[in-house]
């Protein structure tokens, strides 16, 4: 007989807060209640603190788990001054709700808790090794290996979207041609604006040109889908870069699956058949023989569940 057990999440973001209590039993998550504030109305982290606090109260619960944009420190549970969350310095979470409540707090960056997620309830469900990538404004990896999360040294592991791919190209994580400036909604951006760029500076006019400053990955996308040559070829660019971060992934991991979420889960069908051609041609055989390239099975619900699973 499956044992149910109540958990508690809490989803920091820089624009709002998501506290959510949950039933879990072997695989199966059944969110129960989800109650929101905006992060600014709250200046003082402590304050905010407070607010959860008041919010898990509501209801009972025997875990609690925190997802965080980073840098943090999963093991002691602090929040180390994350740049979508200004003033939010040392501040010791973890300490704070175990004596508020005296049960199990864990927190782990937000690619992390979105790799537990997948991997517990998710499109990893049942497999050993699992590496989730976030692929949207930005690109993050967590990593699941032999069974268990990943974390590094000081929680760095599966930064991906720092890696250069090339000298030249769009910049992410504060490098140009670094994977996040190809494959990401930021990335993607840049690249069409650089390519209209050059269409404006030959006298060449573009419909995306009328998207201004406000042109973003999902007009690219729509344009590729409607048959536009630029917009293909950015989306090309951006599937080719995908399936070099797969094979690096693929040769050093050996991982079973490779869980894509956001923008790649909307658009598999776009970006799947560019990138498993290269990933096909630049890892071993082996390795590719035994990865499936997949998208997120959890949608736009992941970051609720991936503080639900720190939980457990």
């Amino acid at each position: 007989m499956k044992k149910t057990i109540q958990i508690a999440g809490i989803d920091i973001g820089g624009t709002k807060c998501a506290v959510l209590h949950a039933d879990y039993s072997d695989g199966e998550c059944h969110i129960t209640s989800k109650n929101s504030f905006k992060t600014a109305d709250y200046k003082n982290p402590m304050d905010a603190l407070a607010k959860m606090e008041e919010l898990l109260s509501l209801h009972p619960f025997s875990a609690i788990g925190i997802s965080c944009g980073g840098p943090l420190d999963s093991k002691k549970g602090i929040i180390l001054s994350p740049p979508n969350l200004p003033g939010w310095d040392e501040i010791r979470i973890k300490e704070y709700f175990e004596e508020k409540f005296a049960v199990p707090c864990h927190i782990n960056n937000d690619a992390n808790a979105c790799a537990l997620a997948e991997w517990k309830i998710g499109a990893g469900k049942g497999m050993d090794n699992v590496i989730f990538m976030t692929f949207g404004t930005g690109l993050g990896a967590g990593l699941i290996l032999d069974g268990k999360l990943f974390a590094g040294t000081n929680d760095m592991a599966g930064e991906i979207g720092h890696v250069r791919l090339s000298p030249f190209g769009s910049v992410g994580y504060g490098k140009a041609g670094s994977a996040e400036g190809f494959c990401s909604g930021s990335g993607i951006r840049q690249l069409a604006l650089s390519r209209l760029l050059e269409l404006k500076q030959l006298g060449i006019r573009h419909f995306l040109h009328e998207k201004g400053e406000e042109l973003s990955a999902y007009d690219v996308f729509l344009a590729a889908r409607n048959g536009d040559a630029l917009a293909k070829d950015i989306i090309r660019i951006t599937g080719e870069k995908l399936g070099e971060i797969c094979a690096i992934l693929v040769d050093l991991l050996n991982p079973e699956a490779i869980v894509i979420g956001s923008i790649y889960a909307r658009n598999e069908d776009l970006l799947f058949p560019i990138a498993n051609e290269v990933l096909r041609k630049e890892s071993l055989a082996l390795s590719y023989g035994c990865v499936k390239i997949l998208p997120a099975a959890l949608g736009e619900e992941i970051g609720d569940y991936a503080a639900l699973m720190c939980a457990i």
